[in-house]
């Protein structure tokens, strides 16, 4: 009886324990989902979003062509084309063991020129990744063959690859892209994005089975501008023709040509040999893809001497008609000496240029104050940019300090102690055939710049007429038929350290027609290598065969009178008569 009833009194306390353990869970249950749902809901409601789009939302990407590059005339110098590039999943290859199609993956790796083994252990070494290039840009009709092997993971994604239809002709110019399609040298470079433009995209959701079902943004695209350059690529074609067949002929180790407009100071033509080709710029040394025409410096020679001559005649230190004795033909400056190959008298400024004499140079430079002087040549554009814009342009090398000696302002005056592009030299010339008016080159169609007068057109106007009388009497070579023409040959010996070795420029600038001046050629051969190498000898005959093919497509009229008036030629006759024992060395006095 006292048994029954001990076992009645400890039930309750059974029951109870149990029913507060369960009342406990349920509540931990609840408690715990409740938690998590304000978790999610209140601290980070954005990650099952963030599940859910992942699932569901879609971005297209709507790409943009890059822009193309064409000469003032229209013609396409670079533009893209269609091509496909080849890309693994190699995740995709594991789960259907698609490695198995031996013939198939060696068909592949024929294709794309790649070995079998080393193109399949690229898609094995991580076999979890989703995303491996095997070949960017390959032609349609290899990714048609590709696409007919069905092998699984092995996929081709469209893009576009540029194309340049003049290849090493304009290649310095223009430049070329990278694999990305991305501006590494040239014009590509410097109006990269420009020509790149910005895409656009669009954000979609989709159901279960693929459908749209709600779009959810859209994002326009901004299309890529074509560039239209100032260079005519017919004129280019004839300047870097001449130019690299120049360069072989005389063995040098480079060279360059620059044909400018003088009245605008757009750039007609802007060559250098060698050159490469940016369609397949495999195994090609790095330092031709280097612009030589705005980033090598050169010292000038004789090609200066036309600015000391103008100099004397803006300061007014002398006239036209001054004459410079330049007896005994050498003199001697701080223990330096200046001469010319021979005794030549008594020189006018016109007969100073006809001879090239660095005697009668030297003193219409120390006949100016020192600071005059050298404003002149900074006026002149040396020390600064062309204004191209171009990456890697120089600015030559033109020392600006207070301290100068007689010597070296007399060698700055034919052409030493300074050291400047062709751009730069070109520059000169069209400032001086334009009157004095300096103005910034330019590269990119439609871009007229200010000019500045840096120079009196009267005494420009004398110097040209003695430029024509220089080509005329001295450099037969420069002439061109049906054209007068002026110029200035010069010849320097390539600065080494510690002086000067063996190894000369061959330079020649000129404009034409003298009548109406039009265009201005520069040529600079670099360190020719054979018995020829002055100015007059190696840069003139390219000179005469570029500006008669430039005149010639730009369509520009012979002079009416080819030769001078009547009393120039009677002048003419006279010097000639009176110089007749001094035959001028062709290039003698420009090293």
């Amino acid at each position: 009886m006292n048994k029954k009833a001990s076992n009645r009194s400890s039930q309750p306390t059974t029951t109870a324990w149990r029913y507060y353990v369960v009342i406990g869970i349920v509540v931990l249950i609840y408690g715990g989902l409740l938690a998590r749902s304000a978790y999610i809901q209140i601290i980070e409601p954005d990650m099952l979003k963030k599940q859910g789009d992942m699932r569901s939302m879609r971005v297209a990407a709507n790409t943009v062509q890059r822009g193309s590059i064409v000469d003032r005339n229209g013609d396409e110098l670079a533009i893209s084309v269609p091509v496909e590039t080849v890309w693994a999943d190699p995740k995709i290859i594991m789960d259907k063991n698609a490695l198995a199609m031996t013939e198939h993956w060696q068909a592949l790796a024929d294709v794309l020129g790649k070995n079998v083994n080393k193109l399949t252990t690229r898609v094995v070494r991580n076999p979890s990744k989703r995303f491996v290039y095997l070949e960017r840009k390959i032609s349609p009709a290899m990714a048609n063959y590709i696409r007919e092997l069905k092998i699984p993971g092995i996929h081709l994604r469209k893009e576009s690859k540029r194309f340049y239809p003049t290849g090493e002709i304009s290649a310095h110019i223009v430049g070329f892209t990278n694999v990305d399609d991305k501006g590494i040298e040239g014009v590509e470079r410097v109006y990269d994005q420009l020509l790149t433009g910005k895409g656009g995209n669009k954000r979609f959701r989709k159901d279960a089975k693929g459908r749209k079902i709600e779009i959810i943004s859209v994002k326009e695209a901004q299309a890529a501008k074509d560039i239209t350059l100032t260079i005519d690529q017919r004129i280019q074609a004839i300047a870097y023709k001449e130019l690299k067949g120049a360069v072989q002929a005389f063995k040098a180790t480079s060279g360059s040509v620059v044909v400018a407009d003088i009245h605008t100071g757009e750039i007609l033509a802007m060559a250098n040999s060698p050159s490469y080709n940016p369609n397949n710029r495999r195994n090609t040394a790095i330092h031709r893809f280097r612009n030589r025409a705005i980033t090598d410096i050169y010292e000038p020679g004789s090609t200066m001497k036309p600015l000391a001559a103008l100099t004397a005649l803006e300061f007014g230190s002398a006239k036209e008609n001054t004459i410079i004795n330049t007896s005994p033909g050498w003199m001697r400056l701080g223990g330096r000496r200046v001469n010319d190959p021979r005794n030549r008298g008594k020189l006018s400024i016109e007969e100073i240029l006809v001879t090239s004499s660095n005697m009668g140079t030297a003193k219409l430079a120390l006949s100016v104050p020192k600071n005059f002087l050298l404003d002149k040549f900074f006026d002149a554009g040396f020390a600064e940019t062309t204004g191209t814009d171009l990456i890697g342009e120089s600015s030559g090398m033109m020392h600006d300090r207070q301290r100068w000696s007689k010597f070296e302002l007399a060698t700055l005056s034919f052409g030493y102690g300074l050291a400047i592009t062709p751009m730069q030299l070109t520059r000169f010339y069209a400032t001086l055939a334009n009157g004095g008016i300096k103005r910034e080159l330019s590269i990119i169609k439609n871009e007229q710049k200010e000019g500045e007068r840096v120079f009196s057109n009267e005494h420009s106007q004398a110097v040209m007429a003695m430029l024509e009388t220089v080509v005329d009497e001295h450099v037969q070579k420069a002439k061109v038929e049906g054209y007068r023409v002026g110029g200035k040959t010069g010849t320097s010996f390539k600065a080494v350290a510690g002086g000067y070795g063996n190894d000369y420029v061959g330079l020649f600038a000129g404009v034409a027609p003298i009548s109406d001046p039009k265009v201005v050629v520069v040529v600079v051969i670099n360190d020719p290598g054979g018995d020829l190498y002055h100015g007059g000898e190696v840069a003139a005959p390219v000179f005469s065969r570029v500006m008669k093919g430039a005149l010639r497509v730009l369509n520009i009229a012979p002079d009416a009178n080819r030769k001078l008036a009547s009393s120039n030629k009677l002048r003419l006759a006279n010097k000639k008569q009176k110089n007749k024992s001094l035959s001028v060395d062709k290039e003698a006095n420009d090293v």
